[in-house]
């Protein structure tokens, strides 16, 4: 089974889901033979590769609040990251671009696959929502990268150029095919779309659904009188 997910890593909500999804797959029977693969979603594509203000500002400029009312949003959104015991510091994170943060998560997947590009994703998260790191900075991009396990040479390269640049977009143009309008936006088997931070019980109900779809239960039905004749591994009876 295949789970595609399309998030951006300044996106809370998406972190939230993150950790719902995972609970779920901790007692989903069939956890080992799911592969998860990221996707790139920009919230906000004009957003500054040099940050100058803090989140804070931009969402009460956006939503027509005061500070005080925005940091009241953001008070609520770390309530229920807590609640699936993650630590959100979002009155210090940054209003920044995420482009070249995308290129490296389309590095790992390239360069080391799902569980590389899964622990780069992961640790892009933490950096910005737990530590409130700058992760449009260069530097940072890369300390964290390399320390989620990404080859220091090719974090280089990548951030020295425009390369997965076309990927990111491709992403978007994506999940914009398939309806999108937020992210986190999951399809599950190239069959089922599931938008938004679910609660565990959710995604649950949908790993099970989309399971027993493509591994469907044979019924064998014996004869009346028993075991119907049959060759076996040791030949025929006959």
């Amino acid at each position: 089974m295949r789970i595609d997910i399309w998030s951006d890593v300044v996106c809370p909500w998406c972190y939230i889901g993150k950790r719902r999804l995972e609970t779920a797959l901790g007692t989903f029977d069939h956890a080992d033979d799911v592969e998860v693969v990221w996707h790139s979603y920009m919230l906000d594509p004009g957003a500054p590769s040099e940050p100058t203000e803090p989140t804070s500002v931009m969402l009460a400029r956006k939503y027509g609040q005061t500070p005080e009312g925005a940091r009241q949003m953001q008070d609520q959104v770390e309530a229920v990251a807590a609640e699936e015991g993650l630590v959100y510091r979002l009155s210090e994170t940054l209003h920044l671009n995420t482009l070249d943060a995308h290129r490296l998560i389309h590095l790992a997947l390239h360069d080391g696959g799902p569980e590389l590009q899964g622990r780069v994703k992961e640790a892009l998260l933490a950096a910005y929502f737990t530590e409130a790191r700058n992760v449009a900075d260069p530097a940072e991009l890369r300390a964290v990268a390399v320390e989620a396990g990404l080859d220091a040479a090719a974090i280089d390269r990548v951030l020295a150029g425009t390369e997965h640049t076309d990927d990111v977009w491709a992403d978007i143009e994506k999940a914009q095919a398939f309806g999108a309008t937020g992210v986190p936006f999951f399809v599950i088997d190239n069959k089922y779309g599931v938008s938004g931070a679910q609660p565990a019980e959710a995604f649950s109900q949908v790993l099970e659904r989309a399971w027993s779809e493509s591994h469907p239960v044979i019924e064998v039905l014996a004869g009346t009188a028993g075991q119907g004749d049959a060759c076996g591994p040791d030949g025929c009876a006959v």
